[in-house]
């Protein structure tokens, strides 16, 4: 584990796999309330997996885990997010780039890669968070559970989450609620009312943006989830010129999401 200061603030961040394997590195982005140790409790993507043939850099985004706090929402828009996670990129020394993310990840991925142009080789969308059109009403959900937890803690924010259907692929089990529940009993409220506020004024690039990113995308998305619509996920595979869209609703098809991620970044 090691730390880098970029744009006034702490990224702390790991490194894994060898550069002898010979792959393109892989630059991996969480969600929003997550980390690093949230997602080692149920990666959608296991980055061990993915290091055997490339090095993989994950890191904790500004204003969650071990990085440092958003010192103004807008430190939390996902292109402020891409700076930071090019900075990383150029502190490691890397020029051509794998890009991937879950949800403010993904965000944070398309607008990096609008930046890297041609030297971002592949990306990897999981979850595509609400955008656009169905972006306005999301951020005013962000409002309500900051306003919600500064005043009164997460234990609200815990109900709904008992009282809220977890996404298809989890409709047997426990575990996203487990996970869920786990993220938001150990929050800070102060640093979570701050991230919500950072994830309003956050959206994806314009759609006419998107349709320049010549590289070649797997969108992987489930069903089941108002957050992270499928939408989203099939409006990034119609704007994105060269990308390929999987819409996952049962635990089995989610399961296959580390190798069909692992296969699409060995042909890169």
């Amino acid at each position: 584990m090691a730390d880098v200061v970029l744009r006034g603030g702490r990224l702390s961040y790991n490194l894994v796999g060898s550069q002898e394997a010979g792959g393109l590195p892989f630059v991996w982005g969480h969600g929003l309330t997550s980390s690093r140790a949230d997602e080692d409790m149920m990666p959608l993507i296991d980055s061990a997996v993915i290091a055997e043939r490339r090095q993989v850099v994950r890191y904790d985004a500004r204003g969650h885990g071990l990085s440092s706090d958003l010192s103004a929402p807008a430190d939390g828009d996902w292109a402020a997010l891409a700076r930071d996670q090019i900075g990383l990129i150029d502190h490691l020394g890397w020029g051509d780039v794998l890009l991937g993310g879950a949800s403010m990840g993904t965000g944070t991925a398309l607008h990096a890669a609008l930046s890297l142009g041609d030297r971002v080789r592949g990306l990897v969308l999981v979850i595509p968070p609400t955008a656009w059109e169905t972006r306005a009403a999301q951020v005013d959900l962000y409002e309500q559970m900051a306003a919600s937890v500064e005043r009164d803690g997460t234990g609200v924010l815990e109900a709904g989450a008992r009282a809220t259907p977890p996404p298809d692929p989890f409709a047997d089990d426990d575990s996203w609620l487990d996970r869920r529940l786990h993220v938001l009993g150990a929050a800070d409220p102060k640093r979570l009312a701050a991230i919500f506020r950072g994830a309003g004024t956050a959206d994806l690039p314009l759609p006419e943006a998107l349709a320049t990113i010549a590289a070649p995308t797997l969108v992987l998305a489930w069903s089941g989830d108002p957050g992270h619509p499928v939408s989203t996920a099939e409006r990034l595979g119609a704007l994105l010129p060269n990308s390929d869209v999987v819409i996952s609703s049962t635990r089995e098809d989610l399961d296959t999401w580390t190798s069909r991620c692992a296969a699409f970044l060995d042909e890169r």
